[in-house]
């Protein structure tokens, strides 16, 4: 269905929209909708009546790198977030991001190039048949080959939303909520222009570490505690902080790594939301 231009411009238009759509596809039996205002364009898989997915597509080439493909994922995840759905992906006709929304992050469910000719089988996880059941990894084609890294990126020129206390945009936060309420965000570690904070970074860490299972951060659930650690370890990483790299750690470095042993490793989950 179509719109006219400008009209997804807000969390109840879209709502509106795809909720019109839908009727449409449920009457002539259609187990895919679709709506776009000339900038947005909007599928949601429906299985037996119900939402599934949401995929947001983008021009050729625009998820060209990491930060690309984060900026368009948080704007799809607010998409699914308006349409109450766990399942978010965005694509550009040739990369594709498809991912649970889990507690304080997301998990992987596929990631592939999808304009190779051998077909990824991780891609089974988004059929009628796999989008409902907990995905194992298979084998990606022998082609395949994950998206380049970069270095720090440039500042984003329209930043979006933004904390009211702190200022800064949701990629900054190691726990958000929902990407829609800035209020549901917590423990800035990274600076506005998406480089680790080397003074909040370990108080944030301490935060956690202080209230895992019973003390001060507020609004973070028990199950997301996994999630937020490994994001604050993978930047402290980076800072070169964390043992054995670092050969003489801070107090909070050594306790953080230690705790990270409690938790079973997530290969397939999204460790951060930042720019780098």
């Amino acid at each position: 269905m179509t719109k006219r231009p400008g009209a997804l411009s807000g969390p109840p238009a879209v709502e509106a929209a795809f909720l019109q759509a839908q009727g449409y596809a449920e009457t002539l039996q259609v187990g895919l909708v679709a709506v776009s205002d000339g900038a947005h364009l909007l599928a949601a898989a429906l299985v037996l009546g119900i939402r599934r997915l949401v995929i947001e597509t983008k021009r050729p080439g625009a998820l060209s790198g990491p930060h690309a493909v984060e900026a368009a994922f948080l704007q799809a995840q607010g998409y699914a977030e308006t349409l109450r759905v766990g399942l978010v992906g965005v694509s550009d006709g040739a990369h594709l991001l498809a991912a649970d929304l889990v507690p304080g992050g997301r998990r992987i469910r596929a990631e592939t190039d999808i304009s190779m000719e051998e077909v990824d089988q991780n891609l089974w996880w988004l059929s009628p048949d796999g989008v409902y059941r907990n995905p194992t990894p298979l084998p990606h084609p022998a082609a395949w080959a994950p998206a380049p890294t970069q270095g720090p990126s440039e500042p984003d020129a329209s930043p979006g939303l933004l904390h009211p206390k702190y200022g800064l945009p949701v990629t900054c936060f190691a726990y958000v909520g929902s990407v829609t309420h800035p209020h549901t965000w917590r423990l800035p570690y990274l600076n506005a222009e998406g480089e680790i904070d080397h003074s909040r970074l370990p108080k944030a860490i301490q935060a956690v570490l202080t209230n895992y299972r019973g003390a001060h951060v507020s609004g973070i659930s028990e199950e997301a505690v996994p999630l937020v650690l490994r994001r604050l370890a993978e930047a402290a990483r980076r800072a070169g902080k964390m043992p054995p790299e670092c050969l003489e750690p801070a107090a909070v470095y050594v306790q953080l790594s230690q705790t990270l042993l409690q938790f079973p490793s997530g290969a397939d989950e999204a460790p951060a939301l930042h720019k780098d």
